[in-house]
Formats: structure tokens, sequence, C-alpha cells
């Protein structure tokens, strides 16, 4: 059952015998990686914690998990060809140099990155990812870094957000790019796009 705005997130179902338990979005990230290298069939997960879990609402669910019981969600997956090389994440790509200076460039199929909701309209079940690209000036960073907790940080005329099924971008130069918080070195060209209900996860 795929997510909707407006209808229910999910339904329960017993976590299947082959289910990976994952405590975090890098953690889904190297199961995830690993079946699409080896174009086995993508493994269930239960997740436990990360940023997509956020997004989900998980709390407290090991117990539950762990018995075998949980909520079915079917989500997508983000794709990418980063320089040419084909890669998958789960919560988000990230392409930067640093926070408080030049351009910024995050996917996101969750809302969450880290503490922050940087991406507050994203949702994992919609077949679409929310591509924000920003630039602002160091004085614009430290007023909208105190309002990404809440997600108030947008709208804002130096940072750009749209939601898209595809996209490509060429960045300005070679840009170190993060999947899921793990670092994969860095790119120049990014090809993006969601694969709509490929993850069944439990919650």
């Amino acid at each position: 059952m795929s997510i909707r705005k407006g209808t229910d997130w999910g339904r329960p179902e017993p976590v299947p015998d082959d289910a990976i338990f994952v405590n975090d979005d890098a953690e889904a990230n190297v199961a995830i990686s690993a079946s699409r290298r080896a174009r086995t069939p993508t493994p269930p997960l239960c997740l436990l914690g990360g940023d997509l879990a956020r997004t989900l609402g998980v709390a407290d669910n090991e117990a539950s998990l762990r018995a075998g019981e949980g909520t079915h969600v079917q989500i997508d997956l983000g794709m990418a060809l980063v320089d040419g090389r084909l890669v998958w994440f789960v919560s988000h790509l990230v392409a930067r140099r640093s926070w408080w200076r030049g351009p910024i460039v995050i996917a996101a199929n969750a809302a969450f990155l880290g503490g922050y909701n940087v991406a507050p309209k994203a949702h994992p079940g919609d077949g679409r990812l929310d591509l924000i690209e920003a630039n602002p000036s160091f004085s614009e960073r430290l007023k909208a870094r105190s309002r990404l907790r809440s997600g108030t940080h947008v709208p804002h005329p130096q940072i750009k957000i749209r939601r898209c099924r595809a996209a490509q971008l060429e960045l300005t130069r070679s840009t170190p790019v993060a999947l899921d918080g793990i670092s994969i070195g860095e790119a120049r060209t990014l090809s993006i796009r969601a694969e709509p209900e490929a993850l069944d996860v439990w919650i």
C-alpha cells in the first residue's frame, strides 16, 4: 500500500521473515544498493531510526517489529546518475562543499536531514523528489538555520524548491556528493529520478 497524503499510512501486516532491520538511512542504503547491484529482489526493511523513519513518524517501534508486528508501507526510492555512476538513496542526495558558502543541492525523498526539516513538503510515497537548490548569502544562511528545525526556512527567494519525478543538473564545479549520509566522492553532473513504490518498509 503506497503512502498518499490524506490517506492512512500503510496497514498492519506481519513482518516478513527476510526483512532487514536498519538503524538509520546509511544502513538502509547499503542493503538496497547491494541488492540492486546484484540484481536480486529488493529486501523488505524494518526501520528503527533515521531521517526516513522520522518522516514516517517512527517512534520506539523496535520491540513490536522484533515480535513480528508492524505497519507495512510502500515508498519511493531515489535513483541517480552521478557523473554516469548509478546510485540509489532512500532519504536524500546532498551535493555541497559547505553548508556556509557555495551552492547546495538536495534531492529529498524524506523531509528530515539530521535534526532539520529541510524539505517540509517531501513525501516518501508521492512518486516525486523535492529538489532544493540554494546559494544564499552568509547572513541569509544564518537566518535560515534558525528556522530549519521547524521547516519555516521556506519559502525563501534564495532557496528554490521544486517537486519532480526526474531532473538533470550540471553543477558549477566538481562537488562532494553524499547519499543517505554516505560520501561517494565528487561529481559535476547529476541525473535524478524517483522510482515510485519501489521499497517495502515496516514501521
